[in-house]
This record gives structure tokens, sequence and C-alpha cells, in this order.
């Protein structure tokens, strides 16, 4: 096995740190990157990144999705809403863009925001073929390669890549699926140049090249779910785990390369099936990290979306997840705002705690008995700083204008007051 190169972009202090941080032992660490266990999301050409590490026992992380599109193409709004995504807690960014200068806002989030950033490269490809009216699917593998390799030029720090939607997977999907079929826009944009050209698909057959590109630039391969459920009845259907097979082949032989990999994983799933599908997945990939978005748990809850992944994600999170993607109020229905980022990332953050709690997490647990503690005392300040709002928080306990002792719910019928 090649080594990696987090390992040696590190010096020996700046892993002490982040073995601190994430209270661990540096030996920890190291064995557990170096095993492929773990991640450090860190490209060396992102100046101002805060290295970051994905999989357990280290903290399960969130990630934040912004980006333009087509019917909202406003800059200043998300870079906005990258910091309102930092302040909020969120531990990454991911730049979905689709519409305008896609170069320059991602340089920008690269120069302005120290959250390691994720990009989808095909994304930017299919938007010059559709900005002048021509047909995605007629691109070529090389443009492919070219976008991806001046990306991680750029300092990219992670990366969409679906490369497990083959030929014979995206096949599956058409036949089996007959609610919502591909909902992914990669998994989408490659099944159509398949069958468009009749070859298969290039980030698959070109996929040597990809971890030269990602080991020069220390850029983390996320192994993209494009044929993820879209729908629950359609979750561990024969598409799904075609790819995620060929996605457990192409992480053996990128950690054979020393290039980083995680997996991302399913979309909607019911309650009742997502311990058996994180913990296949996690089987069958070798025990990456695993990046999952939600899962949700019901397919009804437009408008609430972001309740529905934080149920999804806690059970992930204690049954293996490593990296949780939030969803926001706005899933399905429209492009977030700065409120939704925000009530994305607090949702995805409790869920994330709810499985550390369950994990036995030690740091967990102890800011758990804190604000028990400080319900007990009645100690409205510490309550707000240790909990996952601490703003939503203050407003809340001050909204009524009252200054008493026990809060507005029970007044002197106090609990806590009468047992004293």
């Amino acid at each position: 096995m090649n080594h990696i190169r987090s390992l040696e972009l590190l010096n020996s202090s700046d892993l002490d740190d982040l073995a601190s941080f994430e209270e661990l032992e540096t030996s920890t660490l190291e064995r557990e990157i170096a095993q492929g266990r773990m991640v450090l999301l860190f490209n060396p050409n992102h100046r101002r990144c805060r290295p970051t590490v994905i999989g357990q026992p280290a903290s399960i992380k969130v990630n934040a999705n912004i980006g333009t599109s087509p019917l909202q193409n406003d800059s200043q709004l998300e870079a906005a809403k990258a910091r309102t995504a930092e302040r909020a807690g969120a531990h990454t960014l991911m730049d979905l863009s689709t519409a305008g200068d896609l170069d320059r806002l991602r340089l920008d989030l690269l120069e302005q925001s120290p959250l390691p950033l994720g990009t989808v490269p095909i994304y930017s490809l299919a938007q010059k073929y559709l900005d002048a009216g021509d047909d995605p699917a007629t691109m070529t593998s090389v443009e492919l390669l070219d976008e991806i390799a001046k990306q991680a030029e750029q300092g990219v720090d992670f990366m969409t890549l679906h490369c497990g939607v083959t030929s014979r997977a995206a096949s599956l999907a058409k036949q089996g699926r007959d609610l919502l079929g591909i909902v992914s826009r990669g998994g989408a944009i490659l099944a159509r140049w398949m069958g468009v050209n009749q070859r298969e698909n290039p980030l698959y057959t070109e996929f040597d090249r990809l971890l030269e590109i990602c080991r020069e630039h220390n850029v983390t391969i996320s192994l993209g779910d494009g044929l993820r459920p879209g729908a629950g009845a359609e979750a561990g259907d024969a598409a799904q785990w075609e790819e995620v097979v060929v996605l457990g082949e192409l992480a053996e032989r990128a950690r054979k390369a020393g290039v980083q990999v995680m997996i991302e994983g399913p979309g909607h799933v019911p309650l009742h099936l997502i311990q058996s599908q994180i913990q296949g997945m996690k089987k069958l990939c070798g025990q990456a990290p695993l990046y999952v978005l939600g899962p949700l748990t019901t397919d009804r809850a437009a408008g609430h979306d972001h309740i529905a992944g934080a149920i999804g994600g806690a059970l992930a999170g204690t049954y293996g997840a490593d990296f949780l993607c939030y969803l926001t109020p706005a899933e399905h229905l429209t492009l977030p705002n700065e409120l939704d980022v925000w009530q994305g990332v607090k949702a995805s953050l409790i869920a994330a705690d709810s499985a550390e709690v369950a994990l036995g997490s030690p740091r967990a647990l102890a800011a758990n008995e804190r604000i028990s503690r400080a319900r007990h005392e009645l100690d409205w300040d510490s309550l707000a700083e240790t909990c996952i709002d601490p703003p939503l928080a203050r407003k809340r306990r001050n909204e009524l204008g009252h200054t008493s002792e026990a809060c507005a719910m029970c007044g002197e019928f106090c609990a806590i007051k009468l047992l004293r």
C-alpha cells in the first residue's frame, strides 16, 4: 500500500493538535488514516483549509451543501450561506453550483472559508454544454478529467465522482425502478452519456488516471451514490447494491494507490432498513468512511426534510456512518436560503450528537451532563452555552421579557425549585 499523502503533508505538531481536538491518540489517527478507515480532508492548495478528520472513532461530522441554480444565481448569497454554515457549526462545505461563473465562485469559497470544500466536477462541465445549447452527452472523457484536474489544482479538498454508475448498474435501475428511477444529477448525466455513446462510464474506465490526479493534490475521492434510492420503496434494490459492490472494489484500488476515499450512502431509506444498509455498505467497502444524505426515513416530509434526515442520520451514525450531509427545509422544493442552511446544520448536529451519545462518546456524554447540571441549577447562561443552538436558546428564553429564575412553562410550579 502506498503512503497516504495527508500524513506526509501535515507536520507532527499539526497532527497532534488534530488528535487532541478529536480526543484521540495521535497513533490512532495515523493508523486509521493509513488503513483507510479515516480520511483527512486537506488539499495543500486550499491555503486556509482547516484539516478535518472523517471516520469514527473521530467525531461524526456534518456537511452543508450550497450552490447556485439556473433559477437562482446569486454568488453573494452563496457566500453568505457559506458563512452561515460555518457559524452554525458545519465541518465542511460542498459547492453544488450549476449556474454563473463557477470558477470564480469556487475560488472565492476556497479563499474565504477554512472549511474543507467539496465539489461535483461533472456539474461544471455539463453547465458549459447546457449554456452553449449543447447536449452534455457529447462531452469527452478528456474534458471530464481536465475539469477534475483543474479543480484539484484550485484547491478542492474532496470531490463527488460517480465512478460506480456502470452501464450494468444503470440498466438495473432502468429495468427495476418504476417510481423515481435515478434521482442523482450526476448519475443521470452519466447514465444518459452511456446510453447516447454506447460506452462505459469514463469515470470508471479512467479510474487509474483519477487516482493519479487525486494523489498529486491530496484530494479525497467521495465515491458518489449515483443510484441512491429517491423513494423509500426503492431502497435496497439491485441497482443500489450493484453500485455499492463496484464502489467497494474501487475503494480498495484507491487505498492501494495511496488515495483517500469515502463512500456516499443512501438517500431515502425506511427506518427499519437503516441498520442493514449502513452495516452492509461499510462491510462491502472495507470500512471506508461513509458519507450519508440523511437518510430520509419518510418520503412525505417536504418542508421538514431536515427533520426526516436528522432521524435517519441519528440511526445511521449509531450504526457506523461517519459523515452526515445535511438536509434543509427547502429540500425537494427550492434552493435553500440562509435560515434553511442554519436549520439544516443544526438538525444534523443534533443527529450526530444523538448518535455519539448512543455510541458512548466521552465528549458527547460530558456535554450532555453539563447541560443537565445547568438545568438543575437553573443556570440559563450555561444552558445556552452548552446546547447545540445557543442563539435560539437565548432568544426563546428571553422572548417573553421575563426575568424569573424559572422558565415561563412552569413558573412557580417549577419542579426543581419545589424540591430544593
